[in-house]
Parts: C-alpha cells; structure tokens; sequence
C-alpha cells in the first residue's frame, strides 16, 4: 500500500530517534525539569523572539487544545472556533468536556473571517441579553487550516485586532506548523505568530517528532504557571526529557524547516502531476494536504493501493479525496501514485 493518509503515519525522523537512542541511558530529573526541555524551550524563545515566554511540552495535540483553553477561559466562557476546526470537528468533544462551549462560526477555506468575527463579537455585548448566552472568551484558529490553507500576515494582523479590541486571547494550533511556514504560499513567520497570538503550540507529532508538541505563551500573565493544570488533564509526560530533546533536536540546524520543505516539494510535485492527468482540486493547494475531486467508481479501484482518507460527496458521481504528504514522503512515492492514476 502507498501511504498518503495522514502526517503521523511514520515514527521519528532519523535524526530525533538516532538521538533519543543516544540519550536513552542518561539519567535526569522528571516532568520537563530536565536540561533537554530548558534547552528546546531556550531555543523557542530565542527562534520566537520572546524571551519572556513561557514555554511547556505536552504529549499531543488534542491535549494541548484542551489543556490551554481550559486555562485561559473563565468558568462561563466559550472559544470562537471555525466550523471546521479541529477542536470543533475531530477532538470528540475535548474542550466541551471541559465545560467551555465550542461556538462555530461558518468562515471561508477553513479559516475565519476578522470582520466577521468582530460582528459576532460586537452583536454579542449588544445584545441586553448577553450574561444569558456563552460569553467569548478566546478566538481559536489552525496555520494551516484542516484544508490546508494558509493565513495571510495581513489576515492575521487583522484578526489579532479584533482580539485585542475586545481583550480576548489569539490562540493558533499549530500541529502542522512545519509545513504552514515552509510553504512558498505564505508570508508569515514563525516570530510574525509570536508576535500577534498570545498563545499558540508548534507541533511535533505530525513533523517529524515521534510524539509531542510544544505550547508557548508569549504572554506568560495570560496564564500564570501551567504544570498543576497540564498534569491534571493527562496532558503531561513523567519522562519529560523524551519530548524537550525532541524539539531541541527538531529546532537545532534547520532540521524542522527541511522536515516542512520536503512535505511542500512533493505535495508540489503531486499537485503538478494530478493537474497534468486533468484532476480538478475542491480547494487550491497550499501546503501538505491535497484535496482531490475523483470518480467514485475510481476512488474504490484507488482504494485498492493506496491509502487515504474520503472528505466529502462533490455530487452523484464525484468525492473530494484527501491526500497528505510528510517529511518524509519521496518522489518514489509521489511517481508510485501518478502511475497509479
């Protein structure tokens, strides 16, 4: 089978097993309280351009979305979400389970709208019956989106303004981080989201990290201090060494930015060679996720060889299937699947 059904299919990129096996009999202090964790969090704050954040290692993605909005929000608060953002459609009900309700609003491309924003929140304190209805507290967006697209410097510019204008925190998911930056489609950086989120996570689990993720809190009077909270929601690991010498690994020499570039080069190419057969995209491509308008009839044979995942019915005979590349995906593997077509 050809694999193009997720980012996290593999284990660790070569270079962060050869040195968690290297590692693997030094003996330290637990719970991040490590030179490997102080380490990677020195490097972030100094990548990020704030020296001041606080930085923290979690074990997932899901568990950072949860942990970080449960912290942030007041008791009777609620976090604005894309309808299709991941915390609203794929984490079974994580923040909610919290006790904060996700409130979904449409957005375009999987991202939201500033403008649009600014109405919900601008209706909401207009309302005379407001302390009845969930108030928002936080503005949640991914980079990239779940359907690949990007945030424009502008667009995010923007939309840091309607959260300061209403005093509410800018919260950035970045699981696939790597690739938002490395794509040759954007123009933010890594310190433009320093910059404008007051709290955001850069991913490991799906760039090339075996497991884990690191969240960084520019603003660390959002929050206070974290660690009772992260423990208590599962989210933190015993061996905290294992997730800073990742990301200290990942963040040393350009090795997270390559690990982005290989997943753009050969979605590239894949894009090139799908158009070239005449296939149609349900969204442009901009990143690693390529969404791909196919024949039903076509997608059962392809089901066959390859795997990936179905997004959504286009009409009686057409589906939009999802394909995903990685860091370490090959151009073997991208000429495997065009042969296949």
């Amino acid at each position: 089978m050809l694999n193009f059904e997720c980012d996290y299919m593999r284990g660790a990129c070569p270079e962060v097993l050869d040195r968690l096996v290297k590692t693997n009999m030094d003996e330290t202090l637990g719970y991040g309280d490590d030179p490997y964790c102080k380490s990677a969090a020195g490097r972030i704050r100094e990548i990020c351009g704030c020296p001041d954040a606080r930085v923290y290692f979690l074990v997932g993605g899901t568990q950072v979305n949860a942990t970080a909005i449960y912290a942030v929000l007041k008791h009777c608060q609620g976090v604005i979400s894309p309808v299709t953002g991941h915390i609203n459609h794929h984490e079974a009900g994580a923040v909610e389970a919290t006790g904060h309700k996700v409130i979904s609003l449409p957005g375009r491309d999987g991202k939201l709208d500033a403008t649009e924003v600014r109405n919900y929140l601008k209706a909401y304190w207009n309302d005379e019956n407001y302390a009845h209805i969930v108030e928002p507290g936080m503005v949640y967006i991914t980079h990239p989106t779940e359907l690949g697209t990007l945030y424009s410097l502008r667009e995010l510019q923007d939309m840091a303004a309607v959260c300061r204008e209403y005093h509410i925190p800018l919260y950035l998911d970045g699981a696939r981080l790597a690739y938002a930056i490395a794509s040759d489609k954007t123009d933010v950086t890594l310190r433009d989201i320093a910059s404008l989120c007051d709290i955001f996570y850069i991913g490991g689990t799906k760039c090339g990290a075996l497991f884990g993720e690191a969240l960084v809190i520019p603003r660390p009077e959002l929050t206070g201090d974290l660690f009772s909270i992260i423990k208590q929601r599962g989210a933190m690991l015993a061996k905290g060494r294992l997730l800073g010498l990742q990301f200290d690994t990942l963040l040393a020499d350009g090795l997270y930015e390559r690990n982005g570039l290989n997943a753009i080069r050969t979605a590239g190419l894949l894009a090139k060679g799908l158009q070239a057969k005449g296939y149609r995209f349900l969204i442009p491509p901009q990143t690693n996720q390529l969404f791909v308008i196919m024949g039903n009839a076509g997608i059962e044979r392809l089901r066959k060889k390859v795997s990936f995942s179905l997004w959504e019915h286009v009409d009686a005979d057409h589906s939009a299937i999802r394909l995903v590349t990685d860091w370490a995906t090959s151009e073997a593997d991208v000429e495997a699947l065009l042969s296949l077509l």
